[in-house]
């Protein structure tokens, strides 16, 4: 090798003057007498000393003074150190970094200012802070990851650093954010068993309909398209394309970032028929009983959801026995000359648990006894599946959280212990109302009404309801103890005092009526319960103009006051997997109620039946039936205040609100005009079909549904008829919203008669049915 005379030169020379620099820079150990520190403006001079590692008598070396400087540089609060030794004193010379004295942003308007500050706090960029080059340009990414996950791929952010004095800086974020990107074009090629169109309905992401300003659904997400391609695997999967596959996913964006076509490339593959089903392994000697759960046969197609039904609802009842981590799965044997699988279930149930500690989180404002009470599932008890779950659904359905989640944990080294941990998140249980209004005949009304279900976290619900309007006066109150006893006896209170004037004339008749009553609920059973109680109740009927023939009659006969001492008794059964968003389970009623002193003496009783059927996932199928019967238990007539109504919301939507009448009333309705007063039987069928919005996911919180109604009004002497059902189809919206549920139906009526009040669209606030 042979180098340049002037090359070697120059390489001997360098070398030379490193060897000199070297030990020039050497520094022979010595005790340091003191330690002093230059340039700090904002920071504490402790905060140097306590992160030197070097004390006042240490030896300073050369190793002291790098592993020095390189803790300093470790705060990440100088932009500059150097040490100086001078007769055995360091000083410490540091350059602070500016402080951010504030962040702002401009031309955002797809997301609050305080989120995206939120947003770069999380990351160490916030008023305060030291400022960092390097969390600048990290914060530039965080922001338009932010607006990528909302499909704004040509959003651009720019950010200005303005110096102001005392060693601080103001950062300014400018986004220029533009269109969002919009799906173009969506396909999936290799289809060949179903219609592209019908798989890509199973695609939340599409390229757009008249719903989509809100949906979004045409606006491109990986998370979103990664869902899909879940769906479209899942659905082949359940039937029989036992080797479905994605080949590739292609997502190709126009050169402005605002067009965007996706291709999936799919291999479908043959589908397979289930020739056999065996089990294998421990069943705990109870093969029959886990053979009633297998959901698939022997004959059908392969379906991987029935599958996975099956091996879940194994696990469950393992966990009835206390084997809370029990494994089952399914092992498919392919034969692929016939296209035939067969299915082994291979099960260990593994060790035997029982619950060590069962905790409470997300509860902010209720109480814990609130949620524990509702467990079935004891502590230091064996693990049960069936009152875990059975737990899990009480607490849902106490209607004061929005999600209840359960969770069971090993505890680590005692291999036969769990701990459970049910989290929930909190909703507005409260409601509040106030109103008022002015007019030159009823003067000033004032509104009032106020509901807690879950009274300072107690589990207590409070209601008052005021009004003061000349046309209805209400003043009612009303509270619920649902752990009245220890053992679950609740109790509940109402007064109330109502005055109405079914007309706006003042000088016509009104009713009267006032009363208090105390009902007891005894709980026999997790989901039966007997309620009994008693009241008092007063009815005045105040003499004026336009006064129905029926209430003159009346009052002929009891006199305008009469009095009714009612006892009631009751039957609940509730199995429904929650109270305010029921997918699954029912719930049945009866009531009686019979006035025992007074001048009214009656009977009357009710009946109910709910049922929640899944239909898929998202979609639940809703189905009601109500019956209702009064009658006198003496000589006298029936009163006609406990008459039952019927129309609208709650009932047969698409007719005005208690506007139903009877074969007699609407005879009179034609040829006087009074008004509609119910009847002494009464009949009801509702059916109901529940979804989320489209593009909602599964937000079970707001749903559209589509409904048909029937129902009917019957006197003492008519017989119930389907043929005098009045019926209505429509869609709504129902939002559990923070004020309480709020329900809008637009309906149209299938059969009615003359003289029916018709109400296309109606609003109530209120639970289902």
């Amino acid at each position: 090798m042979h180098f340049k005379p002037n090359l070697l030169r120059s390489v001997v020379f360098s070398c030379l003057v490193g060897v000199y620099a070297s030990a020039a820079w050497a520094i022979d150990p010595f005790p340091v007498r003191d330690i002093r520190v230059e340039g700090l403006q904002r920071v504490e001079a402790g905060t140097v000393f306590a992160s030197l590692p070097v004390r006042i008598g240490d030896l300073y070396s050369d190793e002291k003074a790098a592993a020095s400087i390189r803790a300093l540089f470790a705060l990440g609060l100088f932009t500059d150190v150097r040490i100086e030794v001078k007769d055995g004193v360091l000083m410490v010379v540091v350059q602070e970094r500016p402080t951010i004295a504030d962040v702002d942003f401009s031309g955002s308007k797809e997301f609050d200012k305080d989120i995206l500050k939120k947003s770069l706090k999380d990351i160490g960029l916030t008023d305060g802070r030291p400022f960092d080059k390097a969390l600048v340009d990290r914060a530039e990414q965080e922001l338009k990851r932010q607006y990528i996950n909302r499909s704004m791929y040509a959003t651009e952010v720019v950010t200005t650093v303005t110096p102001i004095e005392r060693n601080r800086v103001n950062l300014s974020f400018a986004v220029v954010e533009g269109e969002p990107a919009k799906i173009n074009g969506l396909r999936i090629v290799g289809t060949k068993a179903f219609s592209e169109s019908s798989l890509l309905g199973l695609f939340d992401q599409d390229t757009g309909g008249w719903l989509s300003w809100y949906t979004k659904s045409n606006r491109y997400s990986r998370t979103k398209l990664n869902a899909d391609i879940e769906s479209l695997r899942s659905y082949y999967l359940s039937r029989g394309y036992l080797e479905f596959k994605v080949d590739s996913t292609q997502v190709a964006m126009s050169p402005n970032k605002q067009d965007i076509d996706i291709t999936i490339n799919v291999t479908e593959g043959e589908r397979f028929v289930v020739s056999k089903i065996k089990l294998a392994g421990n069943f705990l000697g109870k093969e029959e009983e886990f053979r009633s759960l297998i959901a698939i046969r022997a004959g059908e197609a392969y379906n991987a959801d029935l599958v996975a039904q099956t091996t879940k609802a194994f696990t469950d009842y393992f966990g009835n026995f206390g084997f809370a981590f029990a494994r089952a799965e399914a092992r498919p044997d392919i034969d692929r000359t016939t296209n035939r699988v067969e299915l082994t279930l291979q099960a260990d149930p593994q060790r035997r648990v029982y619950v060590r500690r069962i905790n409470v989180a997300g509860n902010d404002r209720t109480r814990d006894e609130v949620i524990r009470r509702e467990f079935r599932q004891l502590e230091a008890a064996w693990y049960d599946g069936e009152k875990i779950r059975q737990s899990r659904n009480r607490v849902d359905r106490l209607g004061y959280f929005k999600e209840v989640a359960l969770d069971t944990l090993e505890v680590v080294g005692s291999p036969d212990q769990v701990d459970l941990t049910v989290t929930v998140s909190e909703k507005p249980t409260g409601s509040l109302s106030l109103g008022a209004g002015v007019s030159s005949a009823d003067g000033l009304g004032i509104s009032f009404g106020f509901r807690q279900d879950n009274a300072f976290g107690s589990g207590n619900s409070l209601g008052v309801e005021l009004n003061t309007s000349k046309v209805n006066r209400t003043l009612v109150f009303n509270t619920t103890d649902p752990y009245f006893t220890e053992d679950g006896v609740s109790r509940t209170i109402d007064l109330y005092q109502r005055s109405s004037k079914p007309y706006a004339d003042l000088n016509s008749y009104s009713i009267e009526t006032t009363g208090a009553s105390m009902r007891f609920g005894v709980p026999f059973s997790d989901s039966d319960t007997v309620f009994f109680g008693a009241g008092v109740d007063r009815t005045t009927i105040v003499p004026g103009s336009l006064l129905p023939l029926v209430y003159m009659d009346f009052a002929n006969q009891f006199g305008y006051t009469s009095n009714a001492l009612p006892l009631t008794v009751g039957w609940a059964r509730d199995t429904r997997d929650s109270a305010l968003v029921p997918s699954s389970g029912r719930i049945m009623r009866v009531n009686g109620e019979w006035s025992v002193a007074g001048e009214l003496l009656y009977a009357r009783a009710t009946g109910q039946f709910q049922q929640y059927i899944p239909v898929s996932k998202k979609v639940t199928a809703a189905f009601n039936s109500e019956i209702a019967i009064g009658a006198p238990t003496s000589g006298q007539a029936y009163p006609i205040f406990k008459n039952f109504y019927s129309g609208g919301l709650g009932s047969v939507r698409g007719f005005e609100q208690g506007s139903l009448t009877t074969a007699a009333q609407r005879a009179a309705l034609t040829s006087t005009g009074s008004v509609a007063t119910g009847g002494t039987k009464k009949v009801t069928f509702n059916a109901e079909l529940l979804s989320p919005l489209p593009g909602g996911g599964n937000d079970r919180t707001l749903r559209m549904y589509g409904f048909f109604d029937a129902g009917g009004i019957y006197g003492d002497d008519e017989a119930i008829q389907l043929n005098d059902l009045r019926s209505s189809v429509g869609v709504g919206i129902s939002w559990i919203s923070p004020v309480g549920p709020l329900r809008l139906a637009f309906a149209r009526p299938i059969s009615k008669f003359e003289g029916d009040k018709i109400q296309g669209l109606q609003f109530q606030i209120g639970t289902s049915f």
